[in-house]
């Protein structure tokens, strides 16, 4: 059976609350226990939080710490080092000139490569069969031949060609040139270091266009924008995200790499190093330290423009930037003061 509906009472109707036995004193009853913090509540928030032990840690870094410290001992107490010639030799102008030979091979290279390397991957990506398929056939073939090899081929290429020259292809000549004149043994390591890093910037750079989401090239696609304006102003700044850093250990790679140019008889600063050290035989092991520290300053200056040119693109594709090692060091100061304060007053 059904229960009839109660009767709806209105506002006017309804008596006042005083008028209602118990409604004031229920109203003024105290909430509870949810009203404040019981005693044992208390007790526990005034204890001291006990952070978790990492013994492995602990140990970890005590025997890196010990490695670290015999090996720095080594190095200042084994006379064989001979520091006093390491620092004789640093700054020898005969030095500094084989360093700046190298920065500019270095130079030179990094900015051909890439741009072969670009040339090369967008012909990878072509749907032209001829293009795509010579630019496969480049890189295989170039990063499959050592570096050396293939800069003691262009040193001996006056061998093979005596003469060069320009014209229409199995027809006559307009230009003609002596090779031999021509290439020097600065344009030889080079050409040789640029076509060899060309073949391995290609992979990187058609990686990075690659990595750049396929809706980004549909839509510049239905805004009807040219296919190099494409490229340049919508791919490539997406692509460099991925493109900086593999490209950056490229360059590192290519700054060691300058130490071959030795041997097509260009003195770097490998090559004025082991000039040097074939002279002066007891200075061997302080000129080998002296191009040692020279290249990890080099490599460093570059990891350097490495974090911020990676901290720059990844603007937009994270939430918040990688901090600089400044920001690191000073978050890490205001972590340790915090302690400090936590520490003197629960104590």
């Amino acid at each position: 059976m059904t229960e009839p509906p109660l009767p709806a009472v209105s506002t006017a109707e309804r008596p006042p609350e005083d008028a209602v036995p118990g409604a004031a004193s229920a109203s003024a009853a105290p909430a509870g226990p949810s009203s404040g913090p019981s005693g044992a509540q208390r007790s526990l928030a005034a204890q001291r939080v006990i952070p978790l032990r990492h013994p492995g840690r602990w140990i970890a870094t005590l025997v890196a710490l010990v490695l670290a410290a015999q090996f720095a001992h080594g190095l200042v107490s084994n006379p064989f080092y001979q520091w006093d010639r390491f620092g004789y030799w640093f700054l020898r102008p005969v030095l500094l000139r084989g360093l700046v030979i190298t920065l500019e091979v270095t130079a030179l290279s990094a900015v051909l490569g890439l741009l072969g390397g670009i040339v090369l991957a967008v012909c990878r990506l072509s749907k032209n069969p001829v293009l795509r398929g010579l630019s496969w056939l480049y890189i295989w073939l170039f990063r499959s031949i050592p570096l050396i090899v293939i800069l003691l081929i262009l040193f001996n290429f006056g061998a093979l060609y005596r003469t060069l020259s320009l014209g229409v292809p199995f027809g006559p000549e307009f230009f003609r040139f002596d090779e031999s004149k021509l290439a020097g043994e600065l344009v030889v390591a080079t050409v040789g270091l640029s076509l060899s890093e060309a073949a391995y910037a290609a992979e990187v750079v058609r990686s990075g266009v690659l990595s750049v989401d396929q809706g980004q090239h549909e839509a510049a696609a239905a805004l009807g924008l040219p296919k190099g304006y494409q490229f340049r102003r919508i791919v490539l700044p997406q692509a460099l995200r991925a493109i900086v850093p593999t490209y950056v250990n490229q360059l590192i790679g290519l700054i060691k790499g300058t130490s071959l140019v030795f041997y097509v008889s260009l003195l770097d600063l490998f090559g004025e190093v082991e000039t040097m050290g074939s002279t002066y035989p007891g200075d061997v092991v302080p000129l080998l330290l002296v191009a040692t520290i020279w290249y990890v300053i080099l490599t460093s200056l570059v990891s350097i423009v490495q974090f911020y040119v990676e901290r720059y693109y990844s603007r937009g594709a994270l939430r918040t930037i990688p901090p600089t090692p400044v920001q690191r060091l000073r978050a890490g100061l205001r972590r340790l003061r915090e302690r400090a304060d936590l520490g003197t007053v629960t104590g």
